[in-house]
């Protein structure tokens, strides 16, 4: 795997911007294997000397320092997160936290999941492990973006920006899947700019914003994030770890499709929860108000239907219940995506085939609710439910007839006109 390159910026030698003044002193502060000018070692000392110098005669420079640094803006506030993210080097794990010694390098080959990438870096976040390039947690990983990556993939080394790349592969930002990476290594600056975070899920169904896991100052962090970063946004690179696996490992069940009978009204299980999961990644985030969980729901049910819908099923192949095809599909992330939500966001029209006695779902439930939301309830004895019944037919008669339909027209199944109006 190579490591992604990016345009080379030189700040010119007789500008005297803040921009190119701060990469100059960058440079110069920085090894050359990390991007620093060979030239600029010899007069490092004569730098640090007038820096110093400066200080004292300007307190100016302060607030320049500071604002270079990304701690405020031109009016004072304070920026948006973008933590400036120094990284230690490539290693091995550090026994005992700190005051260790080095261990052994772990080259077995390791395997992990979703759920345990999540899972672990979570304990971070939970612990506030705080921002640190030079010490290392009780786990032994060093304490910055690139080995809070390393810790969360179970790599048993400390990596940096540079080398993460390696135990990954390259996908596209719409493929992402929670335990993946955003990587922005800089070759010509490392230590302006690199960072990388652990995806956790979108956040919202443009795909705009994601739940971020991350190593930044002060301390380790999960928060909503613009895709793809708050700053050099289009410089990061989605990466997927070579050594993901599906299994029964913690909460997350296995790939193969684990029966029908894992599935519909009072299913309470992980395979629920997974199918949520799949079903979001494929387009269904609009149908879920809060995650995906164990106990089967409508929204599992809609979301289902809709993939289904997606793929040009109709009758028994589209009732809302995944069989081995649809299940097949999710898991492999094939076949055609969710679409978006129409016009106003209307649901589109599940089929006349699920409004028939007997038939129960939960678009039934969804009609009964909008024909009392627009005043044809009153055939109800009780509130609607999703079974199908006389009470719900005798109601969408009354709509239909309100439109001044007759005949079959007004026979009390909604056909697509129907739907339409009565969401619109």
């Amino acid at each position: 795997m190579t490591v992604p390159v990016f345009e080379e910026y030189e700040p010119a030698a007789d500008c005297g911007c803040p921009g190119c003044a701060r990469r100059r002193r960058t440079a110069a502060a920085l090894p050359v294997r990390h991007g620093g000018h060979p030239a600029a070692h010899g007069a490092r000392r004569a730098l640090v000397l007038v820096t110093a110098a400066g200080v004292v005669l300007s307190c100016g420079a302060v607030q320049a320092a500071a604002t270079a640094a990304g701690r405020v803006t031109r009016g004072g506030m304070a920026a948006d997160p973008q933590p400036v993210t120094p990284q230690g080097q490539v290693g091995p794990l550090i026994s005992g936290g700190a005051s260790g010694p080095p261990s052994a390098p772990d080259t077995s080959a390791r395997t992990t999941t979703r759920t345990e990438i999540i899972n672990r870096a979570k304990k971070w976040v939970a612990a506030k492990v705080p921002y640190d390039m030079a010490a290392y947690w009780s786990d032994g990983y060093r304490q910055d973006c690139s080995g809070f990556v390393s810790m969360a993939w179970n790599l048993g080394s400390n990596e940096w920006t540079g080398s993460l790349a390696g135990f990954g592969t390259k996908i596209a930002r719409a493929d992402l899947q929670p335990g993946d990476i955003l990587l922005f290594h800089n070759p010509a600056d490392p230590a302006t700019g690199s960072h990388v975070t652990v995806f956790g899920g979108w956040t919202d169904h443009t795909h705009s914003h994601y739940l971020a896991y991350e190593q930044a100052r002060p301390n380790a962090r999960q928060a909503t994030t613009p895709m793809a970063y708050w700053s050099n946004s289009s410089k990061y690179v989605a990466y997927r770890y070579t050594g993901i696996v599906s299994g029964t490992s913690g909460s997350e069940p296995a790939s193969g499709f684990p029966g029908s009978g894992q599935f519909g009204p009072g299913a309470d299980n992980a395979h629920v929860t997974r199918l949520g999961q799949l079903l979001i990644a494929q387009g269904g985030e609009r149908f879920y108000k809060e995650s995906a969980g164990p106990g089967w729901s409508d929204a599992d049910e809609r979301a289902t239907r809709a993939f289904q819908l997606a793929q040009g099923w109709k009758g028994k192949d589209a009732d809302g219940i995944p069989g081995p095809g649809t299940w097949s599909l999710l898991v492999k992330g094939a076949g055609h995506r969710i679409p978006a939500a129409g016009p106003g966001g209307a649901v589109a029209y599940p089929g006349k085939g699920l409004f028939r006695p007997g038939r129960s779902s939960g678009h039934v439930r969804r009609l009964g609710t909008q024909l009392v939301k627009k005043g044809y309830g009153t055939h109800y004895m009780k509130g609607p439910g999703p079974r199908w019944t006389e009470a719900d037919r005798r109601n969408v008669e009354a709509f239909q007839r309100a439109q001044g339909w007759s005949g079959s027209a007004a026979d009390g199944y909604p056909g697509p006109e129907t739907w339409r109006r009565l969401f619109a």
